[in-house]
């Protein structure tokens, strides 16, 4: 049966039964070429991740591999999959996902990041344009005259469009390298996104002028306007941008502040009037003369990016936009990419020429002002690389260049493969250049454990880097905090890491934005300015202003599976004692059950923190130990002692937990109970006295390390601890009965590697939780109706770090 004539289509076919293709009907074709679309790019991303590519490689390369340059080389595949009946279809489904991705690129960037960054952003990015775009006009006379159809083309359209395109920064693609690479809270990562930011500005400025010079296109050959034409789409165009900024831009803000987490509300109308807005705006700059994606980026421009109502938006419409639609834009861009109209060896001179061009251009300008900016030599050189990154934006500018008639096919594939050349290059050469993580070696691993909580030297700090997800977090760490702060001179340093996931949602980069906009940038103290909206930094500014804590604050914003490598970072840099962890689960209050707080991969982050960590490592299970957090910091001397159980069976980690709980004894708001458990031996054999669960290594004195952890606690704690002995044969019972029990708020233990005869009590049970040994297994159990909290300890030991029980 032939395809029928584009006049008579029809929606979906009455099935295969009567005789109908469904593929020769629009709807059924639509829904097998995004399949195929879909299946193509992420086999792609899976086959390149290990080059640790963007996503938009993958995404590109696989419309290439679907068009004509690889399977559309098979004319019987590409009528039947992609016949050209089906290309306005496929192009007009492609567009709407496209106008709502401008609309989140222009959600994410913050314009107020230019002037946070100052003058070095300005020039970088000012520099960076500029040079690229007059390389781009010198060659864009060769090329004129070289590449066959280009010279029936206007001098200025075409210079502009070949200068646009070489002189671009893909904004949201440099965002999620950035992150990936571990750059995107330093010095450079910030200095990157702000000149993008204006770069991205710029070069939408430009596009607009060029899609104003370029006209429409009739058939094959361009119909050029009158200058005075032009001049009128220009003057609507600055006209449409300042109504959207003086009157379009109050507007959102009010429908952000009524969709504020204040009011804990985000009306459906509200969302439906945003997403009428993108297509107003859209369809508005469509009619003035430009494309209509920029009036959608600008009317993302006028969202707040400061509020919740940005992430929220983001939420609900990008996994839509990017995991579905965006893709076939791609694809039907790599139904016009055809890399056989590359043929010859001028012709890929040509390819090599454009490509060197670019790279010149942006790396070499970049770099050169940003060593005239006192920026280090490595550092300026991997802004340069990372500067010359292109991406979706670029594929959208070469679209439109194609659409006009100013670029030919041989052109245009020409321009598709230098952008994807250069953006492939940016990761492996700034992995090479300038990369700050360094693995932690065993000296400094050894370093950072030679500090002890019960130091008493008024001299010494007491290092803790506390991990939070979220403002849940925070009461139960402040109430930690509390027990661990003692009233002598040896003072107590906080190090909050917020750990936020990066994925491929923009809204983890607006997290970005707003990160840094409270100018939280890796490791800082927090600063009051611009701080209300931040309940983490708001509740323990509080909390520090009334207590002898010093907190600082950072954030780490990465993918899951290298995010220990951030906080490990930050664990040598300052050299902590201890890291605490918050527990996958969490309850808030009695009677209420257990769920999970966070996603299922924490849980394989917390695993990576307890095999690998450079210190000791405390995982916190919360069941409402928070819960009376606000009368601690408010009415300290109304409070009842916060009641905490040690128990110790012996070996490193619980010595360890010994040592925290000595510092909590110190604290006279702190009711301490210390529970041992011993091995009974017969009478005869001992004479009446209970043998100890000990260690099997003495020391010089031939005392075992667990009795002389114990003796130094005791007198320390000079009888202000009570202190209670139980049966090593009754461990698991006995351990169930202070969970299960009111008597405490707070049970402290260590992970394991006890002494071999609590091994053998211990052996039969079965793990719940991976990674809290057996003792912090029965405690963090959501089966036992255990009602304290938990702290499990692990003692960092270099050389039996791999011989944890996880």
């Amino acid at each position: 049966m032939l395809p029928p004539n584009i006049t008579s289509i029809n929606t979906s076919s009455d099935g295969a039964w009567q005789g109908d293709n469904p593929l020769n009907f629009a709807f059924p074709l639509l829904i097998i070429q995004t399949a195929l679309v879909l299946l193509t790019s992420h086999c792609l991303a899976f086959l390149i991740k290990p080059l640790r590519q963007p996503k938009v490689i993958a995404e590109i390369l696989g419309g290439i591999l679907l068009g004509p340059s690889a399977l559309g080389r098979n004319k019987e595949y590409l009528h039947l999959m992609f016949p050209s009946w089906s290309t306005p279809i496929l192009e007009s489904v492609a567009s709407i996902g496209l106008l709502f991705f401008l609309f989140l690129v222009g959600l994410e960037l913050d314009l107020s990041s230019i002037r946070r960054n100052g003058k070095i952003a300005f020039k970088i990015a000012l520099v960076g344009i500029t040079l690229p775009f007059l390389l781009g006009a010198g060659v864009s006379l060769f090329l004129q005259k070289a590449v066959d159809g280009e010279s029936k083309v206007g001098y200025g359209q075409f210079i502009i469009f070949i200068g646009v395109s070489l002189s671009i920064t893909a904004f949201p693609v440099l965002a999620r390298i950035l992150a990936d690479l571990k750059l995107l809270t330093t010095q450079v990562g910030q200095t990157a996104m702000a000149a993008a930011a204006f770069n991205d500005i710029a070069a939408w400025i430009l596009l607009a002028l060029a899609v104003s010079l370029a006209g429409k296109a009739s058939g094959s050959e361009s119909h050029h306007p009158s200058p005075l034409i032009s001049i009128w789409v220009l003057i609507s165009g600055v006209a449409f941008v300042a109504f959207m900024l003086i009157v379009v831009r109050p507007i959102m803000d009010w429908v952000a502040r009524q969709c504020s987490s204040d009011n804990d509300l985000v009306d459906d109308a509200y969302i439906c009037l945003t997403l009428v807005g993108v297509m107003v705006s859209g369809f508005l700059t469509d009619l003035i003369g430009i494309h209509a994606i920029f009036g959608a980026f600008v009317f993302g421009l006028t969202i707040p990016k400061g509020g919740d109502f940005a992430v929220r938006l983001m939420k609900k419409i990008q996994d839509f936009v990017s995991g579905l639609l965006l893709p076939l834009y791609f694809a039907s861009s790599g139904l016009k990419t055809d890399v056989a109209k590359i043929r010859g060896v001028e012709a890929w001179g040509l390819l090599v020429l454009v490509i060197s061009t670019a790279c010149a251009g942006k790396i070499l300008g970049t770099f050169v002002m940003a060593l005239l900016c006192m920026i280090p030599v490595r550092e300026s050189l991997a802004l340069g690389v990372l500067m010359n990154t292109k991406g979706l934006v670029e594929l959208i500018v070469l679209n439109i260049g194609r659409e006009k008639k100013v670029l030919n096919d041989e052109m245009f594939a020409i321009l598709v493969l230098m952008a994807l050349f250069t953006t492939f290059m940016t990761t492996p050469m700034v992995m090479a250049i300038y990369k700050p993580l360094r693995r932690l070696n065993p000296q400094n691993q050894q370093g950072l454990e030679r500090q002890s909580p019960s130091a008493k030297n008024s001299k010494d700090e007491f290092k803790i880097q506390a991990c939070v997800h979220g403002p849940e977090n925070v009461p139960a760490l402040i109430n930690l905090t509390e027990l661990i702060r003692t009233t002598e001179g040896s003072t107590l340093k906080l190090y909050v890491m917020r750990l936020v996931e990066l994925t491929d949602r923009s809204s983890s980069i607006l997290t970005v934005q707003k990160t840094r906009k409270n100018g939280l940038p890796f490791v800082n103290q927090f600063r009051r300015a611009g701080m209300s909206h931040d309940q983490i930094v708001a509740s323990l500014e509080a909390y520090n202003q009334l207590r002898r804590v010093t907190i600082r604050h950072s954030t780490a914003i990465s993918a899951l599976s290298t995010m220990h490598e951030d906080i490990f970072h930050v664990a040598e840099e300052k050299r902590v004692a201890m890291i605490v962890l918050p527990f996958h689960k969490q309850r808030r209050g009695e009677g209420e059950e257990e769920i999970d707080s966070v996603s299922h991969g924490w849980r394989e982050v917390n695993r990576t923190v307890l095999l690998n960590a450079p210190c000791s490592v405390a995982v916190l299970v919360d069941r409402g130990f928070g819960c009376g957090a606000h009368l601690t910091v408010a009415e300290p001397a109304a409070t009842v002692p916060k009641r905490v159980c040690i128990v110790f069976l012996g070996g490193p980690d619980d010595r360890r937990a010994l040592d925290l709980g000595g510092r909590m004894a110190e604290n006279s708001g702190v009711k301490v109970t210390f529970v041992r458990f011993i091995h009974q031996a017969s009478e005869a054999a001992t004479g009446g006295i209970a043998e100890r669960a000990t260690s099997d290594i003495s020391t010089e004195n031939g005392i075992s390390p667990d009795e002389a952890a114990v003796d130094d606690f005791m007198r320390k704690c000079d009888g202000s601890v009570e202190y209670e002995e139980k049966e090593m044969g009754t461990v698991k019972n006995e351990v169930l009965k202070i969970g299960q029990s009111r008597d405490y708020e707070l049970v402290v233990a260590g992970k394991g590697r006890f002494p071999s005869t609590a091994e053998a009590e211990l052996a039969d049970h079965q793990p719940e939780n991976v990674g809290l040994g057996p003792i912090g297994n029965i405690l963090a159990s959501s089966d036992h109706g255990i009602l304290a909290s938990v702290l499990v300890i692990q003692q960092h030991n270099a050389a039996d770090i791999n011989e944890a029980t996880v």
